[in-house]
Formats: structure tokens, C-alpha cells, sequence
């Protein structure tokens, strides 16, 4: 098993609160042990990879139970959203975990508390992120699910633009002004508004504000960041903007 592989070394604050609780259950049931001596105990205070992937997968495990309806498209989603935070080689260790995750009961309240706590603005506008691609992974989201993705949100302290600028790109074929709220702006924002507004979110979304959480969940947000770029060409495009 290789589990001690991104939890041993990245491991902090999640081995306590409810998270751990469910994590340790989990990977204890699959390698039969406690596996105590594989993991190692990050010094409080900082999120490190292991906090991220496996708040990941406690939450993706929300979703998917949300609607208590199992979906091929909803599965191939996670298996690829899974594979660009882990890689190849360890995301078949972490299907088995989310396998393990939603056979348990969880309380998304206690879960989303201790992530806000814990975790920078910027982690978890990227947890939001994947989360609605799990959620819109057959093409629309159920009210199930888009009132689960709110309570997370707020109890993140997102804001409602941006919100509503993660979900944007997700409706662009039933809004046309989705672009505009993609950048946060109105349809009446000029020229130098729109490329201000650009600038502002690229900023907020580039992938090096996760470097902290390893490469592969760094390369895994660059996905938000091109829908931003697409966004503003989109706009470009249709203003004839230069």
C-alpha cells in the first residue's frame, strides 16, 4: 500500500476533527491495520497536500451521495478529477478510499468547518472548483446538490461572485452572459473594466497560488484558470476587442 505515500508526508491539521475520524476509519478498514507507522504528523498551522486530497475526497463523496443516485458520467468525472490530484499511480489508492468514504455517514457541516478553519481562500475556491465539476458531470446538477455546494460555500466565506464565477463556465450553452460572470463584471462593463477584471481574477486563480499543496493538485487548478482565459476571449471576441 502506498497510502503513506501522500498522507504519511502531508498530513496536519486533518488527522484531527472529523475529517481524520473518517479517514482513519476508512484506511484502517482497507489495509487492515492502523497503519500508524507509515504516517508521519505534520506540525500544525499549514495546509500541506494531504489536507487537501483527502478534504478532497471527504467531499466529493458529499456530492456524489447528495442526489443518492450514482451516475457512469458522474464516475468518470471523479476518476479523472482524482487522477490529476494524485496521479496515475496513486489514484486507484484514492477511489478505494472514496469508495470506503461513501459507505460512511458524514456531516458536511463539521467537514466544511474544520476545512475553513484550516485552509487559505485560495485552497478552497479550488475545492469549490472540483466540486462543481463532480456536480455538473451529467451536463446539470440536481437542487440536491447545488444547495450542498452553497452550504459549503458558506461556510467557506466564499462570496457570491465568486460563486457564481466558478459556475459560470458550466452554463455557458443556457447564458449567454456567462463570460461576464465568469470575470465578475456586468454585461454594461467597458473595454478597460473587462481587461481590469481579467487581470483580477487570472490573478486570483493562477495555479502557483497552490504550489504549497504539491504539483499535481497545482497543474489540476490550472483547468479554473483557463476557463477565466476563455472567458475574457470570449468577450474580446464578441466586442471586438483588441
Amino acid at each position: 500500500m502506498k497510502f503513506g505515500k501522500w498522507l504519511g508526508g502531508g498530513l496536519g491539521w486533518a488527522f484531527a476533527g472529523p475529517i481524520g475520524a473518517l479517514a482513519g476509519f476508512v484506511i484502517g478498514a482497507i489495509i487492515d491495520g492502523n497503519d500508524s507507522n507509515d504516517r508521519v504528523r505534520n506540525a500544525p498551522g499549514r495546509t500541506y497536500a494531504g489536507d487537501f486530497k483527502i478534504s478532497l475526497l471527504v467531499l466529493i463523496a458529499c456530492v456524489v451521495k447528495a442526489d443518492g443516485v450514482r451516475k457512469a458520467e458522474e464516475i468518470g468525472i471523479v476518476r479523472k478529477i482524482l487522477i490529476s490530484n494524485f496521479g496515475e499511480s496513486e489514484a486507484d489508492e484514492a477511489i478505494r478510499i472514496l469508495n470506503g468514504l461513501l459507505q460512511q455517514d458524514i456531516d458536511e457541516t463539521q467537514v466544511a468547518w474544520q476545512i475553513s478553519r484550516n485552509m487559505n481562500y485560495s485552497s478552497k475556491l479550488e475545492l469549490l472548483h472540483q466540486l462543481f465539476e463532480v456536480a455538473y458531470a451529467d451536463g446539470e446538477v440536481c437542487d440536491a446538490e447545488m444547495n450542498l455546494l452553497q452550504r459549503i460555500a458558506g461556510i467557506f466565506g466564499i462570496s457570491a461572485m465568486d460563486f457564481n464565477a466558478i459556475r459560470a463556465p458550466y452554463t455557458r450553452y443556457s447564458d449567454a452572459g456567462w463570460a461576464y460572470t465568469a470575470l465578475g463584471i456586468e454585461k454594461s462593463a467597458t473595454d478597460e473594466e473587462v481587461k481590469k477584471a481579467y487581470r483580477k481574477m487570472a490573478m486570483k486563480y493562477h495555479p502557483d497560488k497552490l504550489t504549497g499543496l504539491g504539483e499535481d493538485v497545482r497543474k489540476a487548478g490550472a483547468e479554473k484558470f483557463r476557463a477565466v482565459q476563455e472567458a475574457y476571449e470570449h468577450i474580446k471576441k464578441e466586442r471586438g476587442m483588441k
